[in-house]
């Protein structure tokens, strides 16, 4: 079946000006799965914000309960001691200088960065090339840090940053296809939560604007912004 063929009839199994519960967004897109790879469950949440004014910043990590499906690959800035404990948490790369020549070279084999606090000034040459992908490490992200154990660990169990990007809107990925109903429900829920948690002090009027779900190839399901019992 071709794409468009495939697109129409989902879009076609349910109404899409309808809003849904949580519950029911899963379960609509779960069955709208018509593809063979394992599709990525994508959130994007549009906020009554402008992030061009700082008191309107809207980011932070989430820990979702059930994990994001996906293997993240972590590279750990650090030295010595250090360094030793980022290996044994499981970071995938751990170096200093040497890392960072790999990274001004273009080499960037990983999808998340920590760095210990006294790595930050050679991190911060890094800075064109890591900043435009999201990779600069940040102490409010719990990126910066001397527990190294606990931030490999977190990032590498399900933890997410989440930003808003210019037109007041958040992205995520909150699962796989391949999740249970109840598994996308608590993550689309914690997930939502820690939104909510981080809505800034400039946020003027409804802050939590339409939400919608989808899968990688599949439609955007509206979700009833009461249902999430807030």
């Amino acid at each position: 079946m071709s794409k468009g063929k495939r697109m129409t009839n989902a879009y076609e199994a349910f109404d899409r000006e309808k809003s849904h519960t949580v519950a029911e967004a899963v379960k609509i897109v779960l069955d709208n799965k018509k593809t063979k790879f394992d599709e990525t469950v994508e959130m994007a949440l549009n906020l009554a914000v402008d992030p061009r004014h700082a008191d309107q910043m809207v980011r932070g990590t989430v820990n979702l309960p059930n994990g994001t499906g996906k293997t993240v690959r972590v590279a750990v800035f650090a030295k010595g001691d250090k360094a030793e404990e980022a290996k044994k948490a499981g970071a995938d790369i751990v170096g200093a200088e040497d890392l960072a020549a790999q990274v001004q070279e273009g080499k960037m084999d990983f999808d998340r960065v920590i760095a210990t606090p006294d790595m930050m000034a050679l991190v911060g040459r890094l800075g064109k090339v890591l900043g435009p992908r999201g990779l600069m490490p940040n102490p409010k992200m719990g990126t910066v840090t001397m527990n190294v154990t606990e931030a490999v660990k977190n990032v590498k169990g399900g933890e997410i940053e989440f930003k808003v990007e210019k037109a007041g809107i958040v992205q995520a990925g909150v699962g796989k296809t391949s999740f249970t109903q109840e598994a996308l429900v608590q993550n689309v829920t914690a997930f939502v939560d820690a939104i909510l948690k981080a809505k800034p002090s400039g946020a003027k009027g409804t802050y939590l604007k339409k939400i919608s779900l989808s899968s990688t190839m599949g439609p955007g399901v509206k979700i009833e912004i009461s249902s999430l019992s807030h």
